[in-house]
């Protein structure tokens, strides 16, 4: 990961000291050294006048947590350092991220651009969602970038992105699309949660509008659910109002766990990357594994772009497992250092097939449809040792293989043959 300098509000400093210091700028009550955690509903004003101005945004201040909030700001001015973005807006969840944003640029009539690998929540939105809106949605295949520039050319009011994509790590060229969409007025849309801002920042590359799950690298310990928009200020002041009057805000004690969380991010991932590259390597050389999905290995078929626009390859790794979902039961319940759940990013390693992580939603012909087979495993590589993670998902393929040989070798039934004597008379 290049740690280089940057120029921001702080001055020429690395992404790991911005991670810190990022939107903490302003005196905290009592001269706190920590971002306080605010749980008021509203804020009071003595002065009429003064609380008309700030109500119509003239003059800083808070009246109401779902329209702002004194911690949650903080979360807010924290990401716009990480990606150079003018303005950004807390939600919820990263669901709710992504469907605000879509929502406040989509109506009827309209019409988006996508690709056929994003997550599942964000493919049920396109899928389901926006044609009950009259919106006109066209999923391409992710690779075919001349398919996707051609239906961009058609005319689209957004050209949504996730990449690198979840669960597949199909890396898109940002700057190429993003270039198309500009030409016919289209807003660019990407989704940065896998790569995270210390990997990628699509604003400079072309990009209008940033989602990120926050629940997911940004707050890295799986403790808490938060989702963030960031890009201009006359972009952010839309997607505002949108959350204002629909009500996804993010709480207080939630932008609290986030902001602590995204200090070490720079620590974390440093760590996990190293051990996601290795898992990789070794995925590579396992019989028992199909395929394997890392934009880091230079067998990856868009390694190339992915070095272009990426300053890391990201903790996520996915692969195939032969034999499918019988091969991924064996599996994953004998892993020693790892949870079984449908989260990713956190400290501790993660792993889960697709059909109970990233596409629940889907159903196994709609997964089958969109190239996600049975045997489908995600991980999200956390910060234990590279070393234990290796044997321990050695031990688990050991382990694997023999039950599969034992099941096999149950499975066979000899066929009984009669012996027949034939006797002279």
């Amino acid at each position: 990961m290049n740690n280089k300098t940057e120029v921001s509000e702080l001055g020429c400093v690395g992404i790991g000291t911005r991670l810190v210091w990022g939107g903490e700028k302003v005196r905290h009550p009592y001269n706190a050294t920590q971002t306080p955690i605010v749980a008021s509903a509203a804020y009071g004003y003595d002065d009429i006048d003064v609380w008309y101005d700030v109500a119509l945004g003239n003059t800083p201040g808070f009246i109401y947590s779902r329209m702002s909030n004194p911690t949650v700001a903080i979360l807010e001015d924290k990401i716009c350092e990480l990606e150079s973005a003018e303005s950004a807006v807390a939600f919820s969840s990263g669901m709710a991220a992504i469907s605000s944003v879509l929502n406040t640029f989509l109506a009827k009539g309209g019409r988006v651009v996508s690709t056929r690998d994003s997550y599942g929540g964000t493919n049920k939105i396109f899928e389901e969602f926006l044609p009950r809106m009259g919106v006109d949605v066209t999923l391409c295949d992710t690779l075919d970038h001349e398919a996707i520039e051609h239906e961009i050319a058609l005319g689209c009011d957004v050209l949504y992105l996730e990449t690198p994509t979840n669960p597949t790590l199909k890396v898109l060229d940002i700057r190429r699309l993003a270039q198309a969409a500009k030409r016919v007025g289209a807003l660019v849309v990407a989704d940065n949660t896998f790569a995270t801002p210390l990997n990628q920042n699509p604003l400079s590359l072309g990009v209008d509008v940033v989602v990120h799950s926050a629940t997911k690298f940004l707050s890295g310990h799986g403790d808490v659910l938060g989702g963030l928009v960031c890009g201009s200020g006359e972009l952010m002041a839309k997607v505002r109002h949108h959350r204002e009057i629909n009500g996804a805000s993010l709480d207080p004690f939630s932008a609290y766990l986030i902001i602590r969380g995204m200090k070490t991010l720079a620590l974390r991932l440093r760590q996990q990357q190293r051990s996601a590259q290795a898992l990789a390597e070794y995925l590579l050389t396992e019989p028992l594994v199909e395929s394997v999905n890392y934009p880091g290995l230079p067998s990856h078929p868009n390694h190339d772009v992915a070095r272009s626009q990426m300053r890391g390859f990201g903790a996520i790794v996915s692969f195939v497992l032969r034999g499918g979902m019988e091969t991924v039961k064996h599996l994953l319940p004998r892993l020693r250092y790892a949870h079984r759940a449908g989260n990713l990013g956190a400290v501790e390693t993660i792993y889960g097939p697709a059909r109970t992580t990233s596409h629940v939603e889907n159903t196994l012909e709609e997964r089958l449809a969109l190239g996600i087979s049975e045997g489908l495993v995600r991980v999200s590589v956390g910060i234990e040792e590279t070393d234990d993670l290796l044997a321990d998902l050695k031990q688990a393929f050991e382990y694997t293989k023999e039950q599969l040989l034992k099941s096999e070798q149950s499975n066979f039934i000899p066929v009984r043959t009669e012996c027949r004597t034939e006797v002279e008379i």
